[in-house]
């Protein structure tokens, strides 16, 4: 369709049909589980972000600063850590604080996931602006586990600092720094709303002598999480492949108009990121359940989609006729075969 004509038909979504494309993007989730692309009774390890995407003009509906000094709109986004493929997402204006929200959101994710038949434990990373208690206590109630950065304001500030020396354990980190890891507890709240939780923290520097005279110091990171058996180093390590969402929120942005919303109407745009995330986790199942190598959209359009190759009719029966020594014709053909053997969906 022409650009004018898609936009006509994003600007005609109501908030009722914005529920409608929600619904839509669970069932798929549901089906493309039960097909084998879920992850079953195993660890499903859910990365929850924000992103900004940016917009041209001052007469956008909803659009604002936050606190990127960008003018654009700021969705939230959880993402599968093991895939990339995003399992829920929720379009927000673009003044929004970064955790606005997320409460709802949570329930939202969480009830999806159950009806898509993850059966295993979940655990949830997120970064500081998404520390609040009341996140925390959500999602204990849906028996979800959690690993959230913390803020270093003074009182945690001075948590660390009353962690021994002798705590501090290495950990592997880039040539010419050198980073430890150590666990204490913190404990905030009075009489019965006191509470306790593990705390994680990592500090770096650098250790060459002319960038050290630069940078001194140590430079600290802290975590909270919900689980106590798991050793300081594996946390630290689980903890910072939280940056793996940035991988996937690039890619569902990339070529599906998110990087710059063209639209003037807040529904339209909500409709629009909601078709972006139905389309990236289509490409990704597609890949998954064809068992080939992780890729981006890019790729998987350029192999699977923008082909050249024509649709003839020969005695009857149409085929499609591909380019000659084409490099990626067996990927497309065990592809295409390993989706046509999948069963038709039950419901």
């Amino acid at each position: 369709m022409a650009p004018s004509t898609v936009g006509s038909f994003l600007r005609s979504f109501t908030f009722g049909h914005l529920r409608q494309l929600d619904a839509v993007l669970a069932r798929t989730l549901s089906r493309a589980w039960a097909a084998g692309a879920g992850p079953g009774e195993e660890l499903l390890v859910v990365d929850l972000d924000s992103t900004i995407c940016e917009v041209h003009g001052k007469q956008k509906q909803a659009a604002g600063y936050g606190y990127t000094k960008r003018l654009g709109y700021h969705p939230l986004v959880a993402t599968r850590a093991t895939t990339g493929e995003v399992l829920f997402a929720r379009m927000r204006r673009g003044s929004a604080n970064t955790s606005r929200g997320v409460v709802r959101f949570v329930d939202e994710l969480a009830a999806n996931l159950g009806r898509a038949g993850a059966t295993g434990p979940i655990m949830v990373r997120a970064d500081s602006g998404f520390w609040s208690w009341k996140l925390i206590d959500r999602l204990d109630t849906h028996n979800i586990g959690w690993s959230i950065t913390v803020r270093l304001h003074a009182t945690m500030k001075a948590v660390i600092a009353a962690i021994d020396e002798t705590a501090w354990v290495d950990i592997d980190y880039t040539f010419g720094g050198q980073a430890q890891v150590a666990e204490t507890t913190y404990t905030t709240g009075r009489g019965t709303k006191q509470r306790t939780v593990r705390l994680v923290v990592r500090r770096t520097r650098l250790v060459e002598p002319a960038q050290r005279r630069l940078w001194p110091d140590w430079r600290h990171h802290a975590f909270i999480c919900s689980d106590t058996d798991i050793s300081i180093i594996d946390a630290d390590r689980f903890h910072r492949e939280h940056a793996v969402t940035e991988l996937a929120i690039r890619d569902l942005k990339e070529g599906a108009g998110l990087e710059h919303i063209p639209s003037g109407h807040y529904h339209a745009n909500a409709a629009r990121l909601a078709c972006a995330v139905l389309a990236h986790n289509l490409g990704t199942w597609t890949t998954l359940l064809a068992e080939d190598p992780p890729t981006t959209n890019r790729t998987r359009r350029t192999r699977l989609i923008s082909l050249s190759a024509v649709i003839v009719n020969r005695s009857g029966r149409r085929m499609l006729r591909l380019p000659t020594r084409w490099p990626w014709a067996t990927t497309f053909t065990n592809t295409l075969n390993t989706l046509r053997a999948l069963p038709a969906p039950s419901g």
